[in-house]
């Protein structure tokens, strides 16, 4: 077995590995690269011929993780796309949105490219295109072992992270040998509103993790979400807008849920609040269709009669009429709007309205990746260009980190320590130089084997030493006995398997 980093490593953003077993091609995502790393490394092309990838298994719905798919299709690839049924549904909604955005992209650099005498440039792939890709799409619930081929198995766990996000376990059979390999996607953070915590994982050969927030804590959610009542009632009172850059899909649900419980609280009253994304609303709605991926607390909610997603003055805005509409309000409005990092689509009019004026006020409420127009706001830049205009930043700027849809530091930490046992070798994916280094370095202090990818690299099991292997059996062989036995005795076992452990 073989894993090759082509996206996401020694970055956040484009995850894309090829995992290379017997005769077969798998690609573990297929994101695409924004900000500074789209800059950087590009979205035209890839690193190996499409037309070879057998399968894509999908771990999640969001744009860094699924955007690229239509383009695999576009150039050749012609397989099966393995995901979750609730990443299915979001996909099928959110990649011809993204289609629709390249398109009107192409087309206005286009017509800058006319006045020029340049040759027009076509969009990496249309609406259309990724309309058809989703034939090649196949959904399954959670926890159910999928035989993609003799000797690979695949299964979904929860991760909390979105709707239908996944934790990937694959068992793989080579040479009368067995390994595990599990792939976190992205790892959510526990106590969000809506989602389950992210699902335990007994046991792995290999982990592959993404660290996002590996040298980060967030801040203690429930007084974040006081905090963001507060912003509210402050900028209403001063007579501005509140303006929320927020993910169509995921984090606009989570924001709503908390309106919702302050508004039927009476914690905020008589609020104006409009979602202008048309993706958000259409998420929205597959968000309302999965209501038995919804963690107890929503649960309760919706038996008690209260939709935890809709709530009096909630509008959402279809067309784009009804969006230049939102831009004449001078103040009272709450706009929950996409991109979540400010890089397309309707939130970069709001922006252009809303952040020169010194009433108004910004709450960012996730990921900011760098080289994006929200992490230069979020870092506090005095001036920013919104479509070709010098706009100054005189609009209170907040960030409410513990909104965010990752684990921490100490969440990654928590999961990974979960395992009845250490893996033999966890990679570590999904961040910027900083936060894999230092979660590196945690990790070694635990007596983890780690190995940081950086794109381009190979990671090979051939290299693993007899010995090493022939030791990992041993242990797990003990671990699958574990169940059986008394507290006392489970005990005494697990610290022999730590031993042997040590021995390695």
């Amino acid at each position: 077995m073989k894993i090759e980093f082509y996206g996401a490593a020694g970055c956040v953003t484009g995850s894309c590995h090829l995992l290379k077993v017997k005769d077969k091609n798998i690609l573990l995502d297929c994101g695409m690269y924004q900000g500074k790393d789209e800059r950087e490394r590009g979205n035209e092309t890839f690193n190996f011929n499409p037309k070879d990838i057998d399968y894509v298994i999908l771990s999640h719905a969001h744009t860094d993780h699924s955007a690229r798919i239509p383009l695999l299709y576009k150039q050749g690839f012609k397989g099966d796309v393995i995901c979750t049924e609730g990443t299915l549904d979001l996909c099928n909604v959110m990649l011809a949105d993204s289609g629709h955005i390249l398109e009107s992209e192409a087309e206005w650099k286009n017509r800058k490219r006319l006045r020029q005498g340049l040759p027009p440039i076509e969009p990496l792939y249309t609406a259309k295109i990724a309309q058809v890709t989703m034939y090649l799409f196949k959904g399954y619930p959670y926890d159910q072992w999928i035989e993609l081929f003799d000797g690979f198995k695949v299964r979904f766990r929860d991760a909390g992270h979105l709707l239908g996000s996944a934790i990937i376990e694959m068992l793989i059979e080579e040479d009368k040998k067995q390994t595990k390999l599990v792939y976190t996607g992205d790892l959510g953070n526990k106590d969000i509103p809506i989602l389950k915590d992210p699902t335990i994982i007994d046991y792995a050969d290999y982990v592959l993790m993404e660290t996002t927030y590996g040298d980060r804590l967030h801040t203690n959610l429930s007084s974040e979400l006081e905090d963001l009542a507060k912003i509210i009632k402050d900028t209403l009172r001063r007579g501005g807008n509140v303006i929320i850059p927020s993910f169509a899909v995921g984090r606009t649900q989570e924001v709503l849920y908390t309106l919702n419980k302050y508004v039927e609280e009476n914690v905020l009253k008589g609020v104006s609040v409009y979602v202008d994304s048309p993706l958000a609303s259409e998420s929205t709605a597959i968000f309302s269709k999965y209501r038995k991926y919804y963690d107890e607390e929503a649960t309760k909610l919706l038996a008690s009669g209260d939709d935890p997603l809709s709530f009096k003055g909630l509008t959402f805005t279809k067309s784009a009429e009804e969006s230049v509409n939102l831009n004449k309000l001078q103040g009272g409005a709450i706009i929950i709007s996409a991109s979540g990092m400010c890089e397309a689509g309707r939130i970069k009019h709001h922006l252009k309205h809303n952040l020169w004026r010194k009433e108004s006020s910004i709450v960012f409420v996730g990921y900011q990746a760098e080289g994006t127009l929200g992490r230069s706001i979020s870092e506090g830049a005095k001036k920013v260009k919104i479509f070709g205009e010098e706009i100054a930043v005189n609009a209170k700027i907040h960030t409410l980190h513990g909104l965010s849809g990752h684990a921490d530091r100490n969440g990654l930490l928590g999961w990974l320590e979960a395992f009845k046992a250490k893996p033999e070798k966890v990679l570590l994916v999904h961040g910027d130089t900083s936060a894999m280094s230092s979660f590196n370095e945690l990790l070694i202090s635990k007596g983890y084997s780690t190995f940081v990818a950086k794109s381009g690299d190979t990671f090979d099991t051939e290299v693993i030493p007899q010995k090493f292997s022939l030791t990992r059996n041993k242990i797990l062989s003990l671990i699958n006995s574990i169940e059986d036995l008394d507290s006392m005795d489970k005990n005494l076992l697990l610290d022999q398997i730590n031993n042997a452990i040590k021995d390695i």
